[in-house]
């Protein structure tokens, strides 16, 4: 990939999240290969110009949490038993590279190409898209941004290191590092997203909640595995989710999406595809 599409997909992504306001216009020039971060994306100045493809702004006036709110502690301290775990967890990770688990991982680094909402399909056991689902892939991609921009705060606060700044060894989406090394590690936005997902989803199909929650978990344990964030950045990226999904349940427009999506998915009767590979995936050793 030249510099000048990397720049342009850089700036795509920040166009796309960039005050939450109104419609905004994502890059169509190539397939978007993984959204780095989407806090940094927000506040990304990088030069380019966006086209075609339109994605909705969240629910919140102000999704972000804050960072004084105490929602989330400070990340380990070097030496300490919590960040021996993360230590841990990040060689166990590595050890996946090139299995069924990482290709996953690949997958779930995606959020912004027409299947991102996909990868909740076999979980939810119906093909979820902007195709099959409508409504529901709508309701998803709105709440994407609420969920994603959750830690942005905190991450400002504490501007921790990523994984692969420590240990020198790739990530899943090579593209993204350099914008990556300037966005903190902690908490992970990613993973507020996957989480906040599987809870919303779980309450439009209350029969797969299980599923779904387990689902949303392990969307986020994929940026550990990408080697993009240590196990306590996940961890919190979840408390992150939590709190906003129930922000967005008290929104009325949240609560009609959410509406309309479980009327639209006790219609459709279209089952999802390879879900035995994602099963595989799913069942490798993460730590």
């Amino acid at each position: 990939m030249t510099m000048a599409n990397r720049w342009a997909m850089l700036a795509a992504g920040a166009v796309l999240f960039a005050g939450h306001q109104g419609l905004v216009e994502a890059s169509p020039a190539e397939p978007s290969t993984a959204p780095a971060s989407i806090p940094a994306m927000a506040r990304s100045d990088s030069p380019g110009t966006a086209a075609p493809n339109r994605m909705a702004a969240g629910y919140l006036a102000e999704p972000a949490l804050s960072a004084d709110a105490g929602l989330s502690p400070s990340p380990p301290v070097a030496g300490s038993a919590a960040d021996a775990r993360d230590t841990e967890g990040m060689q166990a990770a590595l050890a996946l590279r090139g299995t069924p688990r990482w290709a996953q991982a690949t997958a779930d680094a995606e959020l912004f190409g027409p299947h991102a909402t996909s990868g909740f399909s076999c979980a939810a056991g119906v093909e979820i898209g902007p195709q099959t689902t409508p409504k529901t892939d709508a309701l998803m991609r709105k709440s994407m941004a609420d969920l994603g921009l959750s830690t942005s705060a905190i991450k400002r606060r504490y501007q921790r290191p990523r994984p692969f700044m420590v240990n020198g060894q790739p990530t899943c989406t090579p593209d993204w590092e350099p914008l990556l090394r300037r966005d903190g590690s902690y908490p992970s936005g990613h993973s507020a997203i996957g989480f906040g997902w599987g809870l919303i989803l779980a309450e439009v199909i209350p029969d797969r909640a299980a599923a779904l929650v387990a689902r949303g978990r392990a969307f986020g344990d994929s940026r550990r595995i990408c080697n993009v964030h240590w196990l306590s950045d996940v961890e919190e990226g979840r408390i992150a989710a939590a709190a906003n999904v129930a922000r967005l349940n008290a929104d009325p427009v949240f609560r009609k999406d959410m509406d309309r999506a479980r009327k639209e998915l006790k219609k459709v009767r279209a089952e999802p595809r390879d879900c035995a590979s994602e099963a595989g995936a799913a069942s490798a050793t993460d730590r």
